[in-house]
């Protein structure tokens, strides 16, 4: 596996100044040194992407479309390669990784077929108006450690495809991946187009605060959200932010008890439940209850956790020590005040492993339901009433995705519109599509990834309204 990793700045790679360890979370060792960057490196990238963006900018969609789809099929070319990567950096099973890198080139050849012509809002009586669209200069990407790839490019895309260039800077827990991505782009962009450098979370501020930033893009938590949308303000800069959630699953009582058992357990546990639009509180009628967690107990012991890299796994470990014993100390509360459903095993060795784990008898304002645990534990709860639930599930400060489960379609998709989440899904979960807008609300996040509606995110709207002088009356 490589264990050589550069920087990305103007279109050469770099050292950095030092490096720092990257652990394999299922070991708990170290498998491969990181560079990490300067703040006069950070200024460098920076001043590469701007010099880049008129002359990228310049070139027709077209012409940026075929740069990014050679990219996607540099990384195509490569999917194995980088599917490992990921799994010894995050720690998701390989066919889960593997399954990333598929979506993440599936997003990147996707987003750049899209394309954002100029609106006509009048044209009568000598009077055109239109809205034309242009790109915002350099943007900066701050991703997360639960999806390093498939986020990246999810932010990468958009901003290049409209004539942005970009400065990225992935979590230092999970650089590897982006920096073989560089390593690609490389090769194929034109210099100082995308740029990459790391950092162990001291050069944020410095990026989404430097006066040549246009627009920062941030997928991670709340509270760094906050932060980021702070340090922003200064500049006026653009932001879209994806962050956290606390999403509500809510089981009609027409389902049968074994299929949303099986539904809300996927829902609830991929990626170790490190995910932001995971299943993080499921509501059953009270009927039903008991054997909804008999079949969900049956799921949860049957889980294999394990090294990502083993065949068979199918939990990994929790990505970093830090996350790894909030999530316990979550565990540990909830089993004290609620009522163990059931619980897999897991290794008797070294790694973040965390047994998937259902809880019920659960208050609506315990830790483990009115908090995102961002890991591998459900908590269960009971309703008689639907208005009473509905009520219950919004009753939170975040609001990212949700999902109702119900075999009359249309019942579910009214109880749907009714919850306040950026996405609500009916009869599935975790159904994300590039071309398919993606936002939050309340403290979720705001803005727009995905579909012409992320794109719009990363230009700058003008309207021009103009008038015939022949057509004017004399």
């Amino acid at each position: 596996m490589k264990t050589d990793f550069k920087l990305l700045i103007d279109g050469k790679l770099v050292d950095g100044v030092s490096t720092f360890d990257v652990v394999n979370p299922a070991t708990e060792e170290s498998f491969a040194q990181c560079p990490r960057a300067s703040e006069a490196m950070l200024d460098e990238a920076v001043a590469a992407a701007k010099a880049a963006q008129p002359a990228w900018a310049a070139l027709s969609a077209d012409e940026r479309q075929a740069y990014l789809n050679k990219l996607a099929d540099a990384m195509e070319a490569r999917h194995e390669e980088f599917g490992r990567l990921l799994t010894a950096e995050q720690g998701k099973p390989l066919d889960q990784a593997m399954y990333e890198i598929g979506g993440s080139i599936y997003t990147i050849r996707a987003i750049a077929a899209m394309r954002l012509p100029d609106q006509t809002m009048r044209d009568e009586g000598g009077n055109t108006i239109i809205e034309h669209r242009t790109p915002l200069g350099v943007c900066a990407a701050i991703t997360p450690w639960n999806f390093p790839v498939i986020l990246l490019v999810g932010k990468m895309a958009p901003c290049l495809i409209t004539g942005n260039t970009m400065v990225a800077k992935p979590a230092p827990t999970t650089p590897l991946t982006t920096l073989l991505l560089a390593e690609l782009a490389a090769d194929i962009l034109p210099a100082g187009v995308f740029n990459v450098v790391c950092d162990q979370n001291e050069l944020g501020p410095k990026l989404t605060g430097h006066p040549d930033i246009a627009k920062v893009s941030f997928t991670g938590s709340t509270a760094t959200g906050k932060k980021v949308m702070a340090s922003a303000a200064e500049g006026v800069k653009r932001v879209t932010l994806e962050l956290g959630g606390n999403d509500a699953a809510i089981v009609l009582d027409d389902v049968p008890a074994k299929v949303a058992a099986e539904k809300v357990y996927n829902g609830a546990m991929a990626n170790a439940g490190q995910i932001c639009v995971a299943i993080k509180r499921a509501y059953v009628p009270t009927a039903m209850y008991d054997e909804f967690c008999a079949e969900i107990a049956k799921l949860t012991k049957a889980a294999v956790v394990d090294d990502g890299s083993k065949q068979g796994a199918t939990v990994g470990p929790v990505q970093n020590k830090m996350q790894y014993d909030k999530v316990l100390a979550m565990i540990e509360d909830a089993k004290a005040s609620g009522t163990l459903i059931a619980e897999a095993a897991k290794p008797d060795k070294a790694g973040y492993f965390i047994a998937p784990t259902v809880i019920g008898g659960l208050s609506d304002d315990a830790p483990l339901v009115a908090e995102e645990q961002f890991g591998p534990v459900l908590p269960v709860l009971t309703y008689d009433d639907i208005e009473d639930v509905i009520q219950r599930a919004n009753d939170s400060p975040f609001g990212l995705g949700g999902t109702v489960w119900g075999m009359d379609q249309l019942r579910a998709m009214d109880v749907a519109r009714r919850i306040n989440s950026g996405t609500v899904w009916v009869n599935q979960h975790l159904a994300i599509d590039p071309n398919i807008p993606f936002r939050g609300s309340k403290q979720s996040g705001l803005g727009s990834e995905h579909g012409t509606a992320g794109l719009m995110e990363y230009t700058q709207a003008h309207i021009i309204n103009a008038v015939n002088l022949e057509a004017e009356p004399a």
